[in-house]
């Protein structure tokens, strides 16, 4: 078998899936990639067993079919390190040995082990569901909420996204109990209502290879895995097992103190004053007044502390509330606005924290817990 490719998309195409790839695997197999050739066509598959990735580059010249592993070391390197040109591979089916031929040079490699042995992917359920949701839509849901799912052993439904689908609107959720991100997509109308909890490290795949020149992504989906197809890349993964609490009941209703200000000013003052926060705790001090913002911090075990004062439009009764600064960083990097409004209620209840420019049919909303104020 022998076919030829442009090196530069196919560095593209591996790069892209090898981030699924685990450096050590119960399965040895699964440190390399899987290559099919078939017509003009190379589909290349990277999987870690639990999420598997598919993606297909075409072909300038093919003589034969065939599948071989490869390993991510013997291409990977070589191909960083190679300008643009064409390349092309040669597999030997009795020995597994592969050359690959260039224009200044060649290598050669045996393939680890036989394409045969390679883990068959499980289909899905005869009832399982499919919707088509533009592509941006669902990079923008995953961006909007990845930050803040949790790395919760005892609590593995809060390790992803919930993907909480309803017939107008498609809901993404994600917590960590100490924060929370809903993103309400009303442009996005499935006709059915149903859910699932998207795992971390598929969310991740696709968080980077939704191009933006990618017009709608296919979300197939059953009771326990699913299939998301954007462009020339099929993510496939075993969803998370269980039931994702109740966030509707967390979101206070009743915050009618409303801080409005400049979203950038505001995490340039956090970034100043938290270098002398408590370096267990990262907690800052907000006390409010009549259109003024005082941030403060200190740690008392070095006799450290610093604050600043920062203009903002604010009409609610006097109040201070701590928060942990990296936290509030998070929230407000995440957000595109230019200004943000903080809704408080007190200082024990949860804050709201909302763009003041939105995109159309998009509702987002993030929520952070507060701390008891110490050292004050």
């Amino acid at each position: 078998m022998k076919f030829q490719v442009l090196s530069s998309d196919l560095l593209s195409h591996l790069s892209s899936i090898s981030r699924v790839l685990a450096s050590k695997s119960a399965m040895p197999i699964l440190e390399n990639f899987l290559f099919n050739v078939e017509s003009d066509k190379l589909t290349i598959t990277a999987s870690d067993g639990d999420t598997t990735i598919v993606t297909s580059v075409n072909l300038d010249s093919v003589e034969g079919s065939g599948a071989i592993i490869i390993s991510p070391k013997n291409l990977l390197e070589p191909l960083k390190e190679m300008p643009q040109q064409e390349i092309q591979f040669e597999f030997d089916e009795g020995n597994l040995e592969i050359f690959v031929t260039y224009e200044s040079g060649k290598f050669n490699f045996i393939a680890p082990d036989t394409a045969a042995n390679y883990p068959q992917q499980k289909a899905l359920d005869a009832d399982a569901q499919t919707l088509v949701i533009p592509a941006q839509a669902l990079a923008t849901g995953i961006q909007s909420t990845f930050f803040a799912t949790a790395d919760d052993d005892l609590r593995p439904v809060m390790n992803g996204i919930f993907f909480d689908i309803r017939d107008d609107q498609f809901i993404f959720v994600a917590s960590d109990s100490k924060k929370l991100v809903r993103l309400i997509n009303t442009a996005v109308k499935p006709g059915f209502t149903s859910n699932f909890i998207l795992p971390k490290k598929p969310a991740s795949l696709l968080k980077n290879i939704i191009a933006k020149d990618v017009e709608d992504a296919t979300i197939t989906f059953d009771s326990k895995s699913a299939h998301i197809s954007v462009g020339d890349y099929t993510v496939s993964c075993r969803l998370i097992d269980g039931r994702f609490p109740r966030y509707e009941s967390v979101i206070p209703k009743n915050n009618v103190n409303k801080v409005t200000i400049e979203r950038q000013s505001l995490i340039n003052v956090l970034r100043r004053v938290a270098v002398f926060a408590n370096a267990a705790t990262n907690q800052v001090k907000f006390d409010l007044t009549e259109n003024m913002l005082t941030i403060s911090a200190q740690d008392i075990d070095y006799s450290v502390s610093a604050t600043e004062r920062v203009s903002c439009s604010y009409a609610g009764v006097p109040m201070a509330i701590g928060f942990r600064a990296s936290y509030l960083i998070e929230i407000l990097n995440t957000i595109a606005s230019a200004e943000v409004e903080i809704l408080l209620s007190d200082h024990a209840r949860a804050a709201l924290i909302v763009p003041v420019e939105s995109n159309e049919n998009e509702d987002l909303l993030m929520l952070i817990m507060p701390m008891m104020l110490t050292d004050f």
